[in-house]
C-alpha cells in the first residue's frame, strides 16, 4: 500500500477560530424584546401633533400646550391594573364600564368629571385604546391641532 493521502481540510477542531466562524451555519440575529404596554401608550400619545411628555404625580403624563390628554395609572396607590386615563365626551364612561367592566373604569380623582380608565396591562385592543387616545387628544387640543390630525395629509397612528 502506498502512502496514505493528507486530505487538504482539516478537521474542524483543528480550524483556526476565524475558519470555524465562518463555515457554521448563521445563527438568527436577535429580536428586541415586544415593546412593553407603557411604550406602546407612550408612542401613541407622542404621534399626536405638540404632544409632550410630562412627570407628574410620579406617573408619566402626556399633554398639548400644557392640558393634560392622558395620565398613566401605574397600580396607583396598589390597585392592580396597568392603566391610562382619559377624559371622555359627557356619557362615553358610563357606557363603557357598562360594557366591558374588565376593561375600562371609572378613574380615583376625575371620574367625576367623566374621565374613563383604560386597562393596558390585559391584552388591550390597541387599535381601541389608538383611538381614545386620539378622542382625548381632540377634547383637549386647540382647534388648529385637531384640523391638523384631521387633515387628509396627516397619517394617524
Amino acid at each position: 500500500m502506498g502512502r496514505r493521502e493528507r486530505s487538504t481540510t482539516m478537521p474542524d477542531s483543528r480550524r483556526p477560530a476565524a475558519a470555524r466562524k465562518r463555515a457554521s451555519p448563521r445563527r438568527p440575529a436577535r429580536r428586541a424584546p415586544p415593546p412593553t404596554p407603557i411604550d406602546r401608550l407612550r408612542a401613541l400619545c407622542l404621534a399626536l401633533p405638540e404632544a409632550a411628555e410630562k412627570r407628574a404625580w410620579g406617573e408619566p403624563t402626556w399633554r398639548v400646550r400644557d392640558r393634560l390628554f392622558a395620565q398613566l395609572d401605574d397600580h396607583h396607590h396598589g390597585a392592580d391594573r396597568l392603566a391610562v386615563w382619559l377624559p371622555a365626551p359627557l356619557g362615553a364612561q358610563e357606557l363603557l364600564v357598562k360594557a366591558d367592566p374588565a376593561r375600562f373604569f371609572v378613574p380615583p380623582y376625575v371620574g367625576v368629571r367623566g374621565w374613563i380608565g383604560v386597562r393596558i396591562d390585559r391584552r388591550p385592543d390597541w387599535g381601541a385604546v389608538a383611538e381614545l387616545v386620539r378622542d382625548a387628544y381632540r377634547r383637549v387640543a386647540p382647534r388648529r391641532l385637531v384640523a391638523a390630525l384631521e387633515s387628509p395629509g396627516r397619517a394617524t397612528s
